[in-house]
């Protein structure tokens, strides 16, 4: 466990850390904000699961791992990065008075009012969104919501840990400490 709160917590910290200063520096509109940048964070940041994964590899199962305890490490991991980023994430929602949906809501508007949307299709498409004002304010609704824009990453992170570190001949340990039972 120790592994997964150290890793998870620092791929957590990095992800939360870069996106919320993106939009608090850049506001709503900037490339800091998008989905993509958003999402290559997330990537990046689950470097520390392979990271994680390999230290408890070499350290506690003496340089071995199987696929499915490498895959329970990377897996708790992704959860405490979760965790980690829905906490940081509901701070920065208390702290900028719950404004993020009706701002992203509203530059939605303004990019397709700029794509050359008349007034009334602007108006008539923002109507489908209502919903997510309405849910995104429920914290029961929310909480899973922010929950599932990260894990899907964590979730493909630790596969492809798990299947690359099962493998002890890639990246050795430099010296193997003796297994320990977990």
């Amino acid at each position: 466990m120790k592994y997964a709160l150290i890793y998870g917590s620092l791929a957590g910290l990095v992800i939360i850390s870069v996106m919320v200063t993106g939009i608090a520096f850049s506001g709503q509109d900037s490339f800091f904000s998008s989905m993509l940048f958003g999402y290559s964070v997330m990537l990046v940041a689950m470097t520390f699961m392979f990271v994680g994964v390999k230290r408890y590899r070499d350290i506690e199962c003496g340089g071995v791992i199987r696929f499915w305890p490498a895959l329970k490490m990377g897996l708790a991991i992704a959860v405490v990065s979760a965790l980690g980023y829905i906490l940081v994430w509901e701070i920065y929602l208390a702290a900028t008075g719950y404004r993020f949906m009706d701002e992203y809501l509203a530059a939605m508007a303004r990019d397709l009012a700029a794509a050359g949307r008349s007034p009334a299709e602007v108006a008539r498409e923002m109507e489908g969104y209502e919903w997510m004002r309405i849910n995104y304010s429920n914290p029961l609704v929310r909480v899973p919501m922010t929950f599932l824009e990260i894990f899907p990453i964590g979730l493909i992170a630790a596969l492809f840990s798990a299947a690359v570190l099962r493998n002890p001949k890639i990246l050795p340990a430099t010296q193997a400490a003796p297994a320990r039972e977990v």
